[in-house]
């Protein structure tokens, strides 16, 4: 059984910053890429952030230069370091993992945390 907690979300000021914590558990063998997803109402899920294995990342247009993605693979925990925080990024955030157990390789999705930004 495996299992993606995400924790550190919440209510932030515009111009605030949070950080989030993804960790993975469970009969895990090896975890590729893993990443951070957002939805907020009325709207398509869209990519964050997105880190593999070997530490590349790619990030959506609309964060770049505000989140960094990192991971502490010893852990199997990524973090999300938003800054700059805007009322737009407010959204139930998912963390992910293509990751692979003794038998399947497959997809995980944590269950979400809120984003609130907002005076």
């Amino acid at each position: 059984q495996v299992r993606l907690v995400e924790s550190g979300g919440g209510l932030v000021q515009p111009g605030g910053s949070l950080r989030l914590s993804c960790a993975a558990s469970g009969n895990i063998f090896k975890i590729n890429a893993m990443g951070w997803y957002r939805q907020a109402p009325g709207k398509e899920r869209e990519l964050v952030a997105r880190i593999t294995s070997g530490s590349s990342t790619n990030y959506g247009d609309s964060v770049k230069g505000r989140f960094t993605i990192s991971r502490d693979n010893a852990k199997n925990t990524a973090y999300l370091q938003m800054n700059s925080l805007k009322p737009e990024d407010t959204a139930v955030y998912y963390c992910n993992a293509d990751l692979a157990t003794m038998t399947i390789v497959q997809t995980y999705w944590g269950q979400g945390t809120q984003v609130t930004v907002s005076s």
